[in-house]
């Protein structure tokens, strides 16, 4: 785990936003020089919700700050966001059907943000662990990056990792479950062959069913 980088002087930042589920737009100035401003921090909490729930909290103005930190070095004006606040709920719903979803994710404390840019992603990526301001997971399939202002570390989560992945915990699961999971049929093709994307979704929707039914 590597030592935070000290933080960046206070100056007047300015963001543009676009949050991907719900369509809303969010442009302005939401730090000045005595620092986050009140108003427009709850302005980004409520453009930053929980998509799922409609629920609402504060964001990190620090992650705000390495985010526009990360758009500034890149030369990019415009930042989708896919996820920020998510409720615990939320997140175990997740976790259920998404593979690489944290149990104590950043996201439930305002403090993540999953990412996509117009253009320079992965630049941006590259930029944002020079940085050393907080966690950096890169999705290079799904074409997002993970900011968040928690301890400094980086991870990377590609295609042909989480097939391999995948297949290891099939063979756990399988392995240690004798009863009913047993009987799953987990969708994958040859080893040789990377899964596809809708194998891929199957599976982890198998594989939880399978962890659901060795559990009971």
């Amino acid at each position: 785990m590597g030592a935070r980088a000290a933080p960046s002087p206070l100056v007047s930042r300015r963001v543009r936003l676009v949050n991907a589920h719900t369509g809303e737009t969010f442009e302005g100035t939401y730090r000045n020089d005595n620092g986050p401003i009140p108003t427009v921090m709850d302005e980004l909490a409520v453009f930053m919700r929980d998509h799922h729930s409609g629920a609402t909290h504060p964001i990190d103005p620090a992650d705000i700050d390495f985010l526009a930190a990360v758009m500034d070095a890149v030369g990019q004006r415009e930042a989708t966001i896919l996820s920020a606040y998510r409720t615990p709920e939320t997140n175990a719903m997740l976790a259920r059907t998404t593979f690489g979803v944290a149990d104590n994710s950043q996201h439930l404390y305002g403090r993540a943000l999953d990412i996509t840019l117009p253009a320079r992603l992965e630049e941006a990526m590259n930029a944002a662990r020079a940085m050393q301001r907080g966690g950096v997971g890169w999705y290079p399939h799904s074409h997002f990056i993970h900011l968040d202002s928690g301890p400094v570390r980086n991870w990377t989560l590609d295609g042909s990792g989480l097939d391999r992945l995948l297949l290891e915990l099939r063979r756990f699961i399988l392995g240690n479950a004798p009863g009913p999971s047993a009987k799953i049929a987990l969708p994958i093709g040859p080893a040789r062959h990377p899964l596809t994307v809708r194998q891929r979704l199957s599976m982890q929707r198998a594989l939880a069913k399978a962890e659901f039914l060795a559990r009971r």
